[in-house]
């Protein structure tokens, strides 16, 4: 009863500690705020003593299940229409950032407390929730990849208003609006699909063996059906994505040990200078794309930004470029590297056992059975 006692009261603490935490750093604008929240507490709660000892795995598939199908809304029925006759040179960008995140990881994987696999989870560019909920599972170190994925993220959302001023002088007088959508679901209707939406998808997933069903199967059943119009205009409910994002968090955070910490926080300086010339390499995809498309210099950097979405939506908005365009760009990134991460992680865990690469320390302490290797 006393041990029972003892988990409830960390549970409490680190949720009242995670919400607040949340609040603030929302206030202060930081992306994905109840993820970064969770993560950061987690990790302190975890160092001192005083946190449980993991999420319970129903509670994170449930958690990426939700983030699944959040994400799979991001894409609307006239997604492709928005691109226009210049898809093709839209998904050749994306699919070169894809190989240029990956070439970045593989060098981040070099380092002798990376793995390969953790290496190029940690710097895929997109999909920085979705890849922190499925990377233990896959096989990588969770906690890396997190501390490095966020960095991405701060990173460029940090530095997007200051390129944006100084190098393309942006013209920020004539702001356009975005359009308004009426015709959202009901709160209970959307937890309702959520629901079925995550059983189905989660069961598909497993059934066609796909690496990260949890998360990958919901998203492609909501992608289906947002495509296909057939949506019921379905949003999932924001306190219901805050929670999954808290255990996202909490799932990495709470694995953290001493030794781990000093291990990550060796592999920083190296992950840094990949993620500053990983901006610059898809700065140039994006003079490429303004080149090809007719679009202006700024639009093209915008849409081919490797993260910092929310940023760059509004940096679009409050210069008056074209939204819609930039906006299925990088919802096509953003699923991309979603749905490619995985599949290539079969191919990385596989020349791994060929090669007979080992998994480093910080990855043994976070890892459970990888459906992945089956």
């Amino acid at each position: 009863m006393r041990e029972r006692g003892q988990l409830a009261a960390r549970w409490l603490v680190l949720a009242a500690v995670t919400a607040a935490a949340s609040v603030g750093l929302t206030l202060a604008g930081v992306p994905s705020a109840a993820l970064f929240a969770a993560l950061v507490v987690g990790i302190v709660l975890a160092l001192s003593s005083f946190a449980p000892a993991a999420v319970p795995r129903r509670a994170g598939l449930a958690a990426q299940a939700v983030l699944g199908v959040y994400i799979g809304t991001m894409v609307a029925s006239d997604s492709v229409a928005a691109l226009g006759s210049h898809w093709p040179i839209v998904v050749g960008v994306v699919l070169a950032t894809l190989v240029i995140s990956l070439l970045a990881g593989m060098l981040l994987g070099l380092h002798r407390d990376v793995t390969p696999l953790t290496g190029a989870l940690a710097l895929v560019a997109g999909g920085a929730s979705g890849l922190v909920a499925i990377a233990r599972e896959l096989g990588g170190d969770d906690r890396v990849v997190a501390v490095v994925q966020y960095l991405r993220v701060g990173l460029i959302t940090a530095s997007m208003p200051i390129v944006v001023t100084v190098i393309f002088v942006a013209d920020r007088s004539q702001p356009v609006q975005l359009p308004t959508d009426s015709q959202t679901a009901p709160w209970y209707l959307s937890l309702a699909m959520v629901v079925v939406i995550s059983v189905v998808g989660a069961t598909l997933g497993r059934w066609a063996r796909i690496p990260g069903a949890g998360l990958l199967g919901p998203m492609a059943v909501t992608v289906g059906l947002e495509v296909a119009g057939w949506s019921l205009g379905l949003a999932v409910p924001m306190v219901l994505v805050q929670v999954a994002y808290a255990l996202v968090g909490w799932q990495a955070g709470l694995t953290f040990t001493r030794d781990a910490l000093r291990a990550i926080g060796r592999t920083l300086p190296l992950a840094l200078a990949l993620i500053v010339a990983l901006g610059v390499a898809t700065a140039g995809l994006g003079l490429l794309l303004s080149h090809v498309t007719g679009l202006t210099p700024l639009e093209g950097y915008l849409a081919t930004s490797p993260g910092g979405v929310y940023a760059v939506l509004a940096t679009a908005v409050e210069t008056g470029s074209n939204v819609t365009f930039i906006v299925a760009a990088q919802v096509l990134r953003i699923l991309v590297m979603l749905f490619a991460a995985p599949l290539l992680a079969r191919g990385l865990v596989a020349a791994g056992r060929r090669f007979g690469r080992q998994s480093r320390a910080t990855t043994a302490a976070s890892r459970e059975p990888i459906a992945v290797a089956d």
